[in-house]
C-alpha cells in the first residue's frame, strides 16, 4: 500500500483527500503545516511514496517546502496545489521539481489520475537506476567526499570536450572509472573505447599492439594486424600505466598525437586515425622525465587536462558509501540474502591505513560476505590476520620459526586487539570471542597481556 502524505492548513482538505485516497487504497498521512510534513519526511516510519502539497500556508509556503523536501529526497514525488493558482508559481515549482499542479477545487477524477501517473514515474526512474548500477556496476564513481565531488564536477565539465586526460593516483584508487566515466559522457561514447594497459604489454610488442603491423613485419607476424590506434578510430583510447611505455612506443604515440596518422610496424603508409586519448598511470611522471625515462613533450601533449584521484585514506568519509555498494555488488552477484556491517565494523574498517585503495577494501568487504555465516558483520567477525598487510601481519608471518611459534603469536596478536577494541573490558572481549572469562584470563597469563 503506497503512503501519501497530505499537507494543507485547511483541514476539511486534508480530510476530503484523506477519504479520496483511503477509498483508493491508499495510506493517507496528514500534515497541517511544512514543518510538520518535513518532519515526517525525514523521520517518519513509514515510507513516504507520494506528497501532496498546497501552495499557500503560513509559517513556510508550499514553495520552500518543496525546496526542502527536495533536498532530503529529490525523488520524492510531489504534486503542489492550490486555490490561488497562476501560471507564474506552476512554472516555478515544476522548475524545482514538482510533478504537477493541481488548482483547487480539486477535480477526484483528475487528483487520482495524477497520482497514479507520479507513481508510475517514479516506479519506472526506480527501475531504470537499478538496471543502470547493474549496466555499470564496477564502472559507478562512488563517495560523496569533497575531492570525488570535485572530480565528477570535472568529469561533466570535461567530458564534452575533445581535450586530453591525464588521471594520476595510486595504484586501486579507480582511475580506470574516471576514464570510462568522461568516455560515457563524451561525444563519443557511441563510437569504439579502447583499452591499453602499457604495463602488461611487453617492451617488444607494446608497438605492434598500438599501431598494428604488416604481414612479414617480424618473425611471428604471420598476418597483418590492426592496432590499437585504428580500432579506437572515431572514438576514445585508454592508455593506461602509460608511465611504463618504453621510449621509441613514446616517440611514436607522440607523433600520432601531433599528425593524427599512424604507421603500422613493417608498413610504409601513413594511415588517418581520429582518436580522443586518455592517459593514466600511478607514477610521478615529472620524476621519470628528470629520471630520462619519459618524454617531456609527451607528458606536455597528454597533460592538457590533469585530474587526480586521491588515496582512500584522503576521503575515509567515503568508506561506508563504498561498503554499502559492494556488499550490495557482491551479494547480487553470489545470490546471497544482504548483509550488513555494523557501524563500530565500519569505524574499525575506517581506521585501517589502506595501501591498495578502494580495489582493496572491496576484497575485504567480498572476504567478509563469503566467509562470515551471520547477516549483520560485527567488529567480532573482522580478524585482524584476514585484514591488515602491515607490520604486525609480517612480523608474525616472516619470523615466525615454527608452526606452533606462529599460531601463538597469532592468538596473542589476536586476543589483544580484541582487548583493545573493548578498552580492556574483559567481560566484553571474552563475549566477542566467544570464549569463558576465567579462559581468557588464562590466554592473557599465557602471553603476558596487560593494560599498560
Amino acid at each position: 500500500m503506497k503512503t501519501i502524505l497530505i499537507t494543507d492548513d485547511e483541514k476539511s482538505i486534508r480530510d476530503s483527500v484523506g477519504i479520496i485516497l483511503n477509498y483508493e487504497k491508499y495510506n493517507p498521512l496528514y500534515a497541517e503545516n511544512g514543518k510538520k510534513a518535513l518532519e515526517l519526511i525525514e523521520n517518519s516510519e513509514h515510507q513516504i511514496d507520494l506528497v501532496i502539497l498546497d501552495v499557500k500556508m503560513p509559517e513556510m509556503d508550499g514553495i520552500e517546502v518543496l525546496q526542502e523536501i527536495k533536498k532530503l529526497n529529490k525523488d520524492l514525488p510531489v504534486i503542489m496545489i492550490s486555490g490561488h493558482g497562476t501560471i507564474e508559481t506552476a512554472v516555478e515549482a515544476t522548475k524545482l521539481g514538482a510533478y504537477d499542479f493541481i488548482t483547487k477545487p480539486l477535480d477526484r477524477d483528475k487528483l487520482l489520475i495524477t497520482i497514479r501517473n507520479a507513481l508510475e514515474h517514479k516506479k519506472l526512474l526506480t527501475e531504470f537506476e537499478e538496471i543502470k548500477v547493474q549496466l555499470e556496476g564496477k564502472e559507478r564513481i562512488l563517495g560523496e567526499s569533497a575531492k570525488i565531488k570535485e572530480i565528477i564536477e570535472l568529469i561533466e565539465r570535461i567530458a564534452p570536450t575533445e581535450s586530453r586526460v591525464l588521471i594520476t593516483g595510486e595504484n586501486g584508487t579507480g582511475k580506470e572509472l574516471v576514464a570510462k566515466a568522461i568516455y560515457r559522457l563524451s561525444k563519443r561514447k557511441d563510437k569504439p573505447f579502447v583499452e591499453v594497459n602499457c604495463a602488461a604489454i611487453p617492451n617488444e610488442l607494446i608497438e605492434s599492439e598500438l599501431f598494428g603491423h604488416e604481414k612479414g613485419a617480424f618473425t611471428g607476424a604471420t598476418s597483418q594486424r590492426i592496432g590499437k590506434f585504428e580500432q579506437a578510430n572515431g572514438g576514445t583510447i585508454f592508455l593506461d600505466e602509460v608511465g611504463d611505455m618504453n621510449l621509441s612506443a613514446q616517440a611514436k604515440v607522440l607523433r600520432t598525437l601531433e599528425e593524427g596518422k599512424i604507421e603500422r610496424v613493417g608498413g610504409n603508409k601513413l594511415i588517418e586515425v581520429d582518436v580522443r586519448v586518455i592517459a593514466a598511470t600511478n607514477k610521478n611522471l615529472l620524476e621519470e622525465i628528470k629520471k630520462g625515462n619519459f618524454r617531456e613533450d609527451l607528458y606536455h601533449r597528454l597533460n592538457v587536462i590533469p585530474i587526480n584521484v586521491p588515496p582512500l585514506r584522503e576521503r575515509l568519509e567515503d568508506i561506508p558509501i563504498l561498503i554499502k555498494a559492494f556488499t550490495e555488488e557482491i551479494c547480487r552477484r553470489n545470490g546471497i540474502p544482504i548483509k550488513n556491517f555494523t557501524e563500530r565494523a565500519i569505524n574499525y574498517l575506517k581506521g585501517l591505513e589502506w595501501s591498495g585503495n578502494v580495489r582493496e577494501l572491496k576484497n575485504v568487504v567480498e572476504r567478509f560476505i563469503i566467509l562470515t555465516r551471520k547477516d549483520t558483520i560485527d567488529i567480532q567477525d573482522i580478524e585482524i590476520l584476514t585484514v591488515t598487510k602491515g607490520s604486525v601481519v609480517d612480523d608474525i608471518i616472516f619470523t615466525s620459526k615454527t608452526f606452533q611459534e606462529f599460531k601463538e603469536r597469532a592468538e596473542a596478536a589476536f586476543i589483544k586487539h580484541q582487548l583493545e577494541i573493548h578498552n580492556w573490558n574483559i567481560s566484553k572481549a571474552a563475549e566477542s570471542m566467544d570464549i569463558e572469562r576465567a579462559h581468557l584470563y588464562t590466554k592473557m597469563k599465557k602471553y603476558g597481556l596487560e593494560r599498560k
